[in-house]
């Protein structure tokens, strides 16, 4: 996963753009012919369609790309519903209205296919007027009106090449294909949209660069089915500055989009931006704690999240998931089906399993699955851990994987009624900027009686082998802290794991914690 991580999803892609490419094989530029009448054999009419404000009433401008989300075109899915071909308004014209049947990805589909599909169409289309209650045409007779009118001139070849949309529509085997005249109708909003896709089908380029126009675009290609601006639009988007507004708006393209694989790059440099940014939660909480689920999601599947601990994790989640779905079945829901897979269970305490299965969160059935497993996991033989890890390393799922704890608990023990635990990690010398070995103590519950600790650290040294304290000090707890010392061999990192190290007595370390507990009034 860290791999993936740190890899580049676009790499590939863009070098095919810088050579000229758009994705769609060797095809040169013909932008010398794009709607010039000695190149085309079609006469594409363009009716660009109004929409009065009582039925879209955010009709202004995007100048942002928090503008474009909020004013984004309805869903590709929705707006299919929609097309219809209207033989009856012009008979020497064949007319499209933002509703063409969804077609194959392939341009090289088979005649016999299309064919099928074009009789099957046809046989919806009505003879006459389209009946004035009909869902599908309601939208264009009762709410738009057409605007302007363009007209271009479009080579057939050039635009089935690049699009089964366009494919289908010149080689689906009707009388109407073989006409001169094709309408669409589109919304005004998509006007320099479809214009900008048009000529990338002739040309390979675009001449917008905002991240508001390349999405137009980019919902436009999608509509009209031509992967290769797609990808080139989101290779584009990706190569500018990425903010956790636009990081979340691309994560939501696939759910707007049918050809979700198109931007997949993109989604998942948006998914390596939130995990970076957000790596170490506790430094933007209010941040995090306002993400939806596909930014948690990607955070969590990251294993450079910078974290106390798994218990931490779960703790995180769990907050989170109040606060985003108050309502108790939601936050089930969310929590078993969606989330449960990125907490690594057993790699938690077993003091908070045990809260795993009475928290009233998660369904019961789903907790004690999860807490068997995690129980399971820990008394499996080291290879066979290791095994399961790998097996997961490949997929979303992070139940077995191991982060880099910022605290490694190596003893849990009891004392006056309070759980305590030491924990040591390499951690950075703030004043020699290495890293080092750190050693601290915690009291694991917040509760009403305060601790005072005397504590001792000691350590077993070469040659002598005896302990010899390297630390001591005394601290009053509350509960939920720790406190110890971050540098406790006064030596990097390093140098406490070399050959030669005198901490290490036949490969294993030998540490001892001295503790005085007095009860504090």
């Amino acid at each position: 996963m860290k791999d993936q991580l740190n890899s580049d999803p676009t790499t590939d892609m863009g070098s095919r753009f810088r050579h000229g490419a758009s994705g769609s094989g060797s095809d040169g530029d013909f932008g010398f012919a794009f709607n010039d009448s000695n190149f085309s054999d079609r006469l594409l009419r363009i009716e660009i369609m109004g929409v009065p404000s009582e039925c879209h009433p955010d009709g202004e401008d995007c100048t942002g790309i928090s503008d474009w989300d909020h004013h984004r075109k309805r869903r590709r899915e929705d707006i299919k519903k929609e097309i219809v071909l209207d033989l009856s308004l012009c008979p020497e014209e064949q007319i499209l209205n933002d509703s063409q049947p969804d077609m194959d990805d392939g341009a090289g589909c088979e005649n016999q296919d299309a064919e099928a599909e074009a009789v099957a169409m046809a046989e919806e289309i009505h003879s006459g007027d389209e009946d004035e209650n009909s869902n599908e045409s309601s939208w264009s007779m009762d709410c738009s009106t057409v605007l302007r009118v363009k007209t271009l001139h479009i080579s057939s070849p050039i635009l089935a090449a690049k699009s089964p949309f366009f494919y289908k529509l010149f080689s689906n085997g009707m009388r109407e294909s073989e006409q001169r005249h094709v309408t669409l109708r589109i919304n005004a909003s998509e006007e320099d949209a479809l214009l900008e896709l048009l000529n990338f089908m002739y040309s390979n380029t675009l001449s917008v660069t905002t991240a508001p126009a390349l999405l137009d675009v980019l919902m436009a290609a999608d509509k009209f089915e031509v992967a290769s601006c797609m990808r080139y639009c989101s290779w584009l988007l990706h190569n500018l500055p990425m903010t956790p507004e636009s990081a979340l708006l691309y994560l939501d393209l696939p759910s707007s989009v049918l050809m979700g694989e198109a931007v997949q790059p993109l989604t998942d440099a948006a998914k390596q931006y939130l995990a970076a940014r957000y790596k170490d939660v506790t430094k933007f909480q209010e941040e995090v704690m306002a993400l939806p689920l596909a930014g948690i999601q990607a955070i969590l599947a990251s294993d450079d999240l910078q974290i106390a601990s798994e218990d931490a994790v779960y703790d995180f989640v769990l907050k989170w998931a109040r606060a985003q779905y108050p309502k108790l079945e939601d936050r089930r829901e969310v929590l078993g089906s969606h989330l449960a897979q990125y907490i690594s269970f057993p790699y938690m305490t077993c003091r908070k399993l045990k809260k795993v299965l009475t928290c009233n969160d998660f369904d019961q059935d789903v907790a004690s699955k999860l807490v068997l497993e995690a129980l399971f996991y820990k008394a499996d033989a080291p290879y066979r851990q290791r095994s399961l890890a790998a097996e997961e390393s490949a997929t979303s799922n992070r139940r077995f994987v191991e982060r880099a704890y910022k605290y490694r608990p190596v003893k849990a023990f009891h004392l006056g009624g309070q759980g305590f635990f030491l924990s040591a990690h390499c951690s950075m010398d703030q004043q020699s900027s290495f890293h080092c070995l750190g050693l601290f103590l915690g009291m694991q519950e917040k509760g009403s009686t305060s601790f005072t600790v005397d504590y001792e650290f000691a350590a077993r040294l070469k040659p002598t082998e005896e302990f010899v304290c390297k630390y001591k000090g005394n601290y009053t707890f509350t509960g939920g802290k720790a406190v110890g010392y971050r540098n406790l061999f006064a030596v990097p990192w390093t140098s406490f794991v070399a050959e030669d190290s005198i901490y290490f007595i036949n490969g294993t370390l030998h540490l001892r914690a001295e503790l005085t507990i007095r009860l504090c009034s």
